[in-house]
């Protein structure tokens, strides 16, 4: 939450020339707001909308920014190892003010900043079995992560390429 998935993949996307697909945007065209999906559903009836959110845009192709908790599915772990996947990252003191305000079902009730912190510490040790490479985008231009990521996964497809 607050790394910059969207922003960062739909350039990424643009600089390669692929499709760009949200999986949290598909789970909001298909059933409606996030937030009223937890309150009315809770979050598993909501993993497993997000679940098929995954395999859509998987199946779709290009560039696909994941809802930070998608990574929690085994089923949605096991289809990502086919795919190279990209892990953003962002300091705690950093994201603060990205999430300030905003709509987060698994941020309200306490200090966002601070649930966060603990959410992502939960979820660190399979975001990182999950990727293949880790962009900080705490500091500098989002401009440049974009570059990086491209200049990496441009490299890949040359090492795929037999």
């Amino acid at each position: 939450m607050g790394a910059g998935k969207t922003s960062v993949g739909r350039r990424v996307a643009r600089a390669l020339g692929a499709s760009f697909s949200d999986t949290d945007k598909i789970v909001v065209r298909d059933h409606g707001p996030i937030r009223d999906l937890f309150s009315a559903h809770g979050e598993a009836h909501f993993r497993a909308l997000e679940r098929d959110a995954v395999v859509e845009a998987l199946a779709r192709g290009g560039v696909v920014a994941l809802g930070g908790g998608a990574v929690l599915d085994p089923l949605t772990r096991d289809r990502l190892a086919a795919h190279h996947v990209v892990l953003l990252t962002v300091a705690p003191n950093v994201v603060a003010s990205r999430i300030h305000g905003d709509d987060r079902p698994l941020l309200s009730g306490e200090d966002p900043a601070e649930r966060w912190r603990r959410i992502y510490e939960e979820r660190r040790p399979l975001y990182e079995a999950t990727a293949d490479i880790a962009f900080d985008t705490s500091s500098g231009p989002l401009s440049r992560v974009v570059d990086d990521i491209v200049t990496w996964a441009r490299s890949v497809e040359v090492e795929e390429t037999p």
